[in-house]
Order: C-alpha cells, then structure tokens, then sequence
C-alpha cells in the first residue's frame, strides 16, 4: 500500500513473507496466490506492497538471471503486488522446525553474507517499480554479540565497506540507488541505538543506516524519540521501519509468559532496568530466550521479542508494546520529510502462536495479516499521511 506524507513523499507499506516457508521461485510464486493476492483483495487496494525475502539459493539464481528477475517482476505486476524492500535477514530455513541462534549466520564477518547482500540488491533494482525513489535491504546487526574481538569487528569493516562500494556499482549499471539497513536486535553486537551510532558510524550514509524495528526498540526499553535523534546525530539514516510490537510483562505477573515458550526462534527478554545498564545484555536485566528469563526470575517488568500480531494484542495481565510503536510513527512523520518511506509489518511468529491464537489454515493467516495492515495503515493515517489508491484492481 502507498500513502503520502504532508512533504509529498509516498511512504511504501507492506508485509514481510519472512512467515512464509517457501524458497524456491516456484515456492514464492505460489506464496503470492496463496496469501498475498487475497491480503490484497481484502484490503481492497491496487497495490499491496511485499517486503520479499529470499532465501539465499534462489537471491543467487536470480541475481544471475536476467529472464528469471523479469518474469518475477511481471509475476508481482499481474497480481497487484509491488517490491520496493527485501528482508536479507535470514539467511535460509527460517521456518525451520528450530531456528533459534542459526537465524544469525552466516554473520558480517564473512564472504557469504557480502554476497548473499549484493545478490539481493541486484534483485531489488530490477524488481523495483519505476516510479519508487529507491529500494532497502535489511540485514542483521553484524553478528551474535559472542564471540566478538577486534579481529571480527575488522573483518565486518572491510565487509561494510566492500558492501557500499558494491551498492554503488549497482545503482550505476542500473540507474537504482539501494540502500542497506543494519537491523539492532536483542543480544546482538548491535543492539540499541547507541551501540548502532558508536559501531556503524562513519559507513556511507547514502548506501548504508539502519533498520528500525519497533518490537527491538521496545525491548531495549529506549525512548523512540531519543533513539531517532540519537541515529540522526550519528549521521545514520533510517533505511526501513518493521512495524512489530512485543510482548509486555508487568512486575508480578511474567508467570503468565509460560504458554509463549516455543522451541523454534529465540525470544530474548529484557527487564526495565536493562535501559540504564552499562550493558543491555547484563544477566541481571536480560535472558537470551523467554525459558531462561523465567529461570533466571529477572526483576520488574519484561518485555519479549515476540512479534505479536499489531491487531491482536495477547490477553492480559500481558500486553503487547503498540504505545512504543505509537510513539515512533509520529517521531519519523512529525517533521516537514517523511522519516522514513518504507515499511514493513513483520509478524514472522504466527506459526508459533499459542494454539488458540494461531492460524488454522491459509485463509485465517491471509485475513490476520490483512488485519495487520488496516491497523498499520490506520496508525499511519492518525499520525497525519494519507492512503493512497484502492479498489481498481481485484
């Protein structure tokens, strides 16, 4: 979906198919008629924006094939489907059975990545609308936060550095400019805003910034509007958004977290006093999965990464972090330039919902992510930009 801020910039909405398990190109494409042309239809647009995620093997098939990048293009277009972002986060088999520290490698330190990265973003400039001002890739915060030394923090430099000047060679062979952004999440060496500013400034602030997710942001118990002025002084953009909320524990009532501990991702829990630590990942505020901070019985209020639907928050006394999402939309949208053009919902977790909230079957997954949408959408809206373009194509 497109809406257009006060400036008269178009602000590209989408939803991530990170919560899809296809990867092959045939896989995809039926992906697009299984979930995203009724998601469309529900919402009655004539776009729906996708951020795409591509699992390594086929980025690389179609990074080399020219045929195959034009026919998934007109693929998107008969459907009403447009590309403008692409999730380089995972790297492969992210709906596998178990991901958990897996969905961080291979890291910023090796060759692999680098090309996995490069390889989307010849991607995304033929996929590319032609009217889109520019494309984004998000990818992960460099690495696990261990092991990490001085050797490793060289290795993913130079990476940053041959990654810019590769995303420069794109955009002149094809006229595209794409754009990086690196992605803080819990237990990461980059985590918080703070340690995005000290680690990735001084990267080409044209190719390179950062990926904001809200459902991070909140688990790092940072301030939206501080975090923005905190990138911004850093000289850091914010390439994309992941619209996303967390799950919210208050002080005596985390016992009521146990029906979300599930064996397939990570859900790295922080409590309140993490956001005035030395560290965000000191063991006296912070568990790198939900079982261990129930373990560990961490102080005061939690909050999970646990992307919850936006739609949907979980019953109480749990909720989910929407006022943080709040507050960050009218952060990036409260000044004369949209802070950002593209956004994306990331719900990836439905699959591993509690039984009563997961979705049954295809058709109650397309209607959630629907739902997902209008309430993104309609956020968007309150903060002032204006929906764009419906009902012409069904």
């Amino acid at each position: 979906m497109r809406l257009r801020h006060g400036g008269g910039e178009t602000v590209h909405l989408g939803y991530c198919t990170n919560v899809h398990p296809a990867e092959d190109l045939a896989g995809i494409l039926a992906q697009l008629d299984t979930y995203a042309v009724p998601v469309r239809r529900a919402l009655d647009s004539d776009r729906l924006g996708l951020g795409l995620w591509l699992a390594a093997p086929v980025a690389a098939a179609l990074a080399a094939d020219e045929g195959l990048r034009r026919r998934l293009r007109a693929e998107l277009t008969a459907r009403g489907l447009e590309v403008v972002t692409l999730n380089g986060f995972p790297y492969a088999a992210f709906q596998a059975p178990v991901v958990k520290h897996a969905v961080y490698h291979p890291d910023w330190t090796t060759p692999e990545r680098l090309a996995y990265t490069l390889d989307l973003a010849r991607v995304l400039a033929d996929l590319l609308p032609d009217d889109a001002a520019r494309g984004s890739v998000s990818t992960l915060p460099l690495a696990w936060r261990t092991p990490w030394d001085a050797d490793r923090a060289d290795a993913a430099r130079r990476r940053l550095d041959a990654l810019a000047a590769g995303l420069a060679g794109i955009e002149r062979d094809t006229g595209r400019t794409v754009r990086v952004g690196f992605e803080p999440e819990p237990g990461c060496v980059v985590e918080s805003t703070g340690q995005a500013a000290a680690l990735l400034a001084g990267t080409d602030p044209a190719r390179l910034g950062v990926c904001l997710d809200l459902a991070h942001l909140a688990c790092a118990w940072e301030e939206p509007a501080a975090a923005l002025g905190r990138l911004a002084a850093a000289g850091l953009p914010v390439v994309k958004v992941q619209v996303s909320a967390a799950i919210e524990a208050p002080a005596g009532a985390v016992q009521a977290l146990r029906p979300w501990v599930e064996p397939r991702f990570l859900h790295q829990t922080r409590a309140a006093g993490c956001g005035h630590a030395a560290d965000p990942a000191d063991p006296a505020y912070a568990a790198d999965d939900l079982d261990a901070a129930l373990a560990a019985a961490l102080p005061g209020a939690w909050r999970v990464h646990y992307h919850v639907p936006l739609h949907a928050p979980p019953e109480p006394p749990l909720t989910a972090t929407v006022p943080v999402l709040r507050a960050a939309l009218a952060a990036l949208f409260a000044g004369p330039v949209a802070g950002c053009d593209h956004l994306d919902v990331e719900t990836y977790t439905w699959g591993v919902l509690p039984a009563a909230r997961r979705p049954r079957d295809a058709a109650e997954l397309a209607a959630g992510i629907a739902a997902e949408l209008a309430f993104a959408r309609d956020e968007l809206v309150a903060v002032g930009l204006t929906s764009l373009g419906t009902g012409v194509l069904r």
